[in-house]
């Protein structure tokens, strides 16, 4: 009987998926960020989907509903190096 998810996959002959839990930490492919929002300062949490590499995109502030720049930076090994937030120019 197969005791883990990846031995299912070699009984039916499928390929493996990313299974949850193995491995995640620094290295997850979702990671939770917090940040101090630029116009009322304000912890807030982000989520980064490191899988799509370095990025950048607006999310607003769940606070003060501003506008941010979000702008991840990841490496080459898919850890996540900075984050930062920032206020958008208007």
């Amino acid at each position: 009987m197969p005791t883990r998810p990846t031995d299912i996959d070699q009984l039916y002959g499928l390929e493996p998926v990313f299974e949850p839990g193995d491995g995640a930490g620094s290295h997850a492919l979702e990671q939770f960020v917090e940040l101090a929002c630029p116009y009322c300062n304000e912890a807030i949490l982000v989520r980064l989907d490191l899988s799509a590499g370095s990025q950048s995109y607006v999310e607003d502030c769940q606070v003060c509903c501003q506008p941010i720049q979000i702008g991840a930076v990841v490496a080459e090994d898919g850890s996540l190096e900075r984050v930062s937030g920032e206020q958008m120019d208007r």
